[in-house]
């Protein structure tokens, strides 16, 4: 990295049981950004591993993925904040030109559209729950995203305004969701997508990915919020789509 870099941002590492992965992730992290570790209950080491590595470790006791990355969010000091798995499956790295496009004002919210890197990468039943999602997100929001994936950066104070309630897999839609109903403009990018290292704890499975699919389909029955202004960007400039 080069000291174009951008500063002043935390990326959320939702950890359940990821000791074999957290060197890997939290060496790839720009130089400057604070990697904010927050473990959900993990039984391997993880939180002092995290620690060792120079990562600030935040403790979730109420398990689910939403209810990691909120914590996560909450822990947040930084204008900009990120999301990434911490599985090894993304590099965070590949988030500098995320956080750009975001101080940059060209987006309010940046997701990463994940391209398989080898076999393995993703399993067919959970690309199939990914792509039923994202048609039931444009036919909601009119948003032709492709993905719901994890690798996504908008602004700390526009993201707490969106007052996100889903602490189970339904998160990451939700905060889609409520951006979109606020008119915020939502940008997806190709990013390489890896074979994660051990276990997942949601799409290893058809019985996990069906339980993410439906806390997700519950999050698209939900009435529109009431509208959380991203930034103080001019009304004209607002509710792009792709």
């Amino acid at each position: 990295m080069t000291s174009s870099v951008p500063e002043d941002v935390d990326v959320v590492l939702p950890c359940l049981n990821e000791a074999e992965a957290l060197p890997w992730v939290i060496d790839r992290m720009p130089p400057g950004w604070r990697a904010l570790v927050v473990d959900n209950g993990s039984t391997d080491g993880s939180p002092d591993i995290a620690r060792e590595l120079g990562a600030t470790v935040v403790h979730e006791a109420r398990r689910g993925f939403g209810a990691a990355c909120h914590a996560g969010l909450t822990a947040a000091t930084a204008e900009i904040v990120c999301f990434c798995d911490c599985d090894a499956s993304l590099d965070p790295a590949l988030l500098v030109p995320f956080v750009r496009e975001v101080r940059g004002g060209e987006a309010d919210l940046v997701l990463g559209r994940r391209r398989p890197q080898g076999r393995g990468a993703w399993p067919a039943h959970a690309r199939a729950g990914n792509l039923a999602l994202s048609v039931m997100l444009r036919r909601r929001t009119g948003l032709r995203l492709h993905d719901l994936g994890p690798l996504r950066a908008a602004r700390r104070e526009a993201l707490l305004g969106l007052d996100l309630t889903d602490r189970r897999s339904g998160y990451p839609l939700q905060m889609v969701v409520r951006a979109a109903d606020a008119g915020w403009r939502v940008t997806e990018h190709d990013v390489p997508y890896l074979p994660r290292s051990g276990v997942s704890k949601v799409t290893g499975t058809w019985r996990g990915t069906w339980q993410a699919v439906r806390d997700m389909s519950r999050v698209l029955a939900q009435a529109p919020a009431a509208p959380a202004a991203p930034t103080a960007q001019p009304e004209t400039q607002r509710g792009n789509r792709r």
